[in-house]
């Protein structure tokens, strides 16, 4: 209460009525200091929405890596045994050489730029394949060990020198197209050779032989040039080419290793062809076919011109 001099003063007894109201009235009132506020307004610790989605992807990543770390070191201890005391299946130079001391299982080796590849003094080298074959290569040169074959493949050629004294034992020389074989060796065997030129010394033969059956193919052309060329062989012979063969000199033909036929067989009964060996005055060799007895080399289309 107020009056027109200022508030009135309340007497102690007043304010003590007052005063007890208060409290009783807060006793009785549950919902003293209750605020609503909206949930979704209030701050939220922790990561939530994309953060949290992107810290389980990160979680994951670190999971499946050090997964692979493991897995790489138990290979590395089981296959290459590095422990406490170093490596135990290879070592480690300063010259750069590596050197295994138990045997190794590899696929593909890629040395640097003019490696060697070699063994100890007083053991062998073995290098073996399962159900591959071994094949050593460097740029276009390539060595291939098979089961049934070692073949060299070069388009620069090869040369085989001795590490010890750097003398060269073997080579294929392409600058002057010859083929020289090492000293002391006067027999080649082969299954297949591709070469421009083969010859012997002046004062010494040149001798093919073969088992099986030999084919002399060149793409221009097969020049046989000597003081005396003698084939010999046990089957049969067969020249052939696409224009002409001409055999230039003294020809000898041996009639008793010849095929012979009974004067009584009929010609032409369709069983047989058979063909007269002619031959011009520049020594061209022709062939006219038989059609009945003592026919001579007359021919329509005649070949010596």
């Amino acid at each position: 209460q107020q009056s027109s001099n200022g508030p009135v003063k309340k007497s102690m007894r007043e304010k003590a009525v007052e005063r007890r109201n208060v409290n009783k009235e807060h006793n009785s009132n549950f919902k003293a200091g209750y605020i609503p506020i909206d949930e979704d307004r209030l701050h939220k610790t922790g990561l939530r929405g994309r953060k949290g989605n992107l810290a389980i992807c990160v979680i994951v990543l670190l999971f499946i890596l050090a997964v692979i770390n493991l897995i790489i070191t138990l290979v590395i201890w089981a296959v290459i045994r590095i422990g406490p005391n170093g490596c135990d299946s290879m070592e480690f130079h300063e010259s750069g050489l590596l050197r295994f001391k138990q045997v190794s299982d590899m696929g593909v080796i890629h040395p640097l730029y003019k490696s060697t590849v070699g063994g100890r003094r007083n053991e062998d080298l073995v290098i073996t394949g399962n159900n591959q074959p071994i094949v050593f290569q460097q740029g276009t040169t390539k060595l291939s060990v098979e089961k049934d074959k070692t073949s060299i493949t070069s388009d620069i050629g090869m040369e085989f020198v001795d590490p010890r004294t750097q003398n060269t034992l073997f080579s294929t020389d392409y600058e002057t197209h010859e083929f020289h074989l090492p000293n002391g060796v006067k027999i080649l065997n082969v299954q297949k050779a591709s070469t421009e030129r083969i010859t012997s010394n002046a004062t010494s033969d040149l001798n093919i032989k073969v088992d099986g059956r030999a084919i002399v193919r060149g793409n221009e052309g097969v020049f046989i040039t000597g003081k005396t060329i003698e084939f010999r062989m046990g089957g049969n012979m067969e020249l052939k080419a696409e224009s002409s063969i001409i055999l230039n000199g003294t020809v000898m033909v041996s009639p008793a290793r010849l095929p012979s036929s009974s004067y009584g067989e009929q010609f032409g009964n369709g069983n047989w062809l058979r063909f007269k060996l002619c031959m011009c005055a520049d020594g061209t060799l022709f062939k006219v076919q038989v059609t009945g007895h003592n026919m001579g080399c007359q021919t329509a289309a005649n070949p010596c011109g």
